[in-house]
C-alpha cells in the first residue's frame, strides 16, 4: 500500500501519507491494505475507510471515504465521504476523530 502512495502525484501523495499517519495513530488496530487500487484500512477483514487520490479518476479533489462498516451513523442521514483539496492541521484532527468514531 505504501508503494501505491509513493506513486501518486505530489499533492495526493502528501495528503495520503498524512492521512495514513493520522489513521494509524487514531486507530492502530486497523490494517492498511489496497482496496480497488486505493489505500484502505480494515478491521477483521472489512474495509472501514479509504483514500482515493484525485488522479485515480482525474478528479479535481481527493476523497476520504467510509464504508458501511464505519460506525458513523447519525440519524437518518450522514456523510460517508469527504472531498480533500489540501489537509490542514484542523482537518487532520477531524479525520482522527472520525476514524476513532468509525471504529468505536
Amino acid at each position: 500500500m505504501l508503494a501505491k502512495i509513493d506513486g501518486m502525484a505530489p499533492a495526493d501523495r502528501a495528503m495520503a501519507k498524512r492521512i495514513h499517519a493520522v489513521i494509524k495513530a487514531s486507530a492502530p488496530e486497523l490494517f492498511a491494505k489496497l482496496w480497488y487500487g486505493m489505500p484502505a484500512y480494515a478491521r477483521d477483514g472489512a474495509i472501514v475507510c479509504f483514500f482515493q487520490d484525485a488522479g485515480k479518476f482525474k478528479m479535481r479533489y481527493a476523497r476520504l471515504g467510509f464504508t458501511d462498516k464505519a460506525n458513523l451513523d447519525d440519524g437518518s442521514m450522514w456523510p460517508n465521504a469527504f472531498a480533500l483539496m489540501k489537509l490542514t492541521a484542523a482537518d487532520g484532527k477531524r479525520i482522527g476523530a472520525l476514524v476513532k468514531t468509525a471504529v468505536s
